[in-house]
């Protein structure tokens, strides 16, 4: 087959799964519905089956449509994993084992905390979500025998993002910070010894949303990074 060829085939595999995303949009299909047959799609779309079945893999890979063997195709959770695990190469394949992929992955962690208080305080202002109270203890306690607490950490942080009705801003948070933990321990970085600045920081952040102090927020967030900033060398102006 020609260079020519080769990139014909491509182009109609790009096609094919744009064509099959666009079904999806215009047939207002959701998340567990089921997709036509193959046999429906070749003639729907006018494509070969060779060309449904390439765009099919694309597109689960994706996690757009969600291929049940035995059952049919059906549309998928369109999940960020497919975004997090890539990233979590991207960190483990830094050039010289260098931690600036992790640093990016902070940063952002970062912005997004700072650039959502707003909605996080206006969100959180009065209530008294126990959930999050047994979170934080959880935290804490932990921190103070010298333990780890990263699945109460990853559930703080997605639960306060849930109540600002931000679907896209919970899942990028929860995405961001499953890269983080996964990245962490394959570049041998040692947690920081000062994990009880962060689990306190977790208390003044929910302590300053439910009082509805924007400002305090934000200070209990660049508090709660600073123990990881400086295990990865990051210098913090304050």
């Amino acid at each position: 087959m020609s260079l020519i060829d080769n990139r014909g085939s491509r182009m109609r595999r790009v096609t094919t799964a744009d064509q099959i995303k666009q079904l999806i949009l215009t047939r207002n299909l959701r998340t567990g519905d089921p997709l036509p047959t193959e046999a429906e799609l070749c003639e729907t779309l006018d494509v070969s089956r060779s060309s449904v079945r390439e765009a099919i893999r694309t597109l689960s890979t994706l996690d757009i449509v969600d291929v049940r063997h035995g059952h049919g195709t059906y549309v998928g959770g369109m999940s960020l994993d497919p975004m997090v695990q890539a990233l979590v190469f991207r960190g483990v394949l830094s050039p010289d084992g260098s931690l600036d992929a992790l640093r990016e992955v902070v940063e952002v962690r970062l912005a997004l905390d700072l650039s959502m208080a707003d909605k996080v305080v206006a969100a959180m202002e009065g209530t008294d979500v126990e959930e999050l109270t047994e979170m934080v203890s959880e935290m804490v306690e932990k921190a103070d025998r010298g333990e780890v607490f990263l699945e109460a950490d990853r559930a703080f942080h997605t639960t306060l993002f849930a109540a600002t009705g931000n679907r896209l801003a919970e899942q990028l948070v929860g995405a961001f910070w499953d890269v983080h933990t996964a990245v962490l321990p394959q570049l041998s970085v040692a947690m920081p010894a000062d994990m009880q600045t962060t689990a306190h920081a977790h208390g003044d952040m929910l302590s300053a949303a439910r009082a509805g102090d924007v400002e305090a927020y934000r200070r209990a967030v660049v508090e709660h990074y600073l123990p990881l900033q400086r295990a990865l060398g990051v210098t913090v102006d304050r």
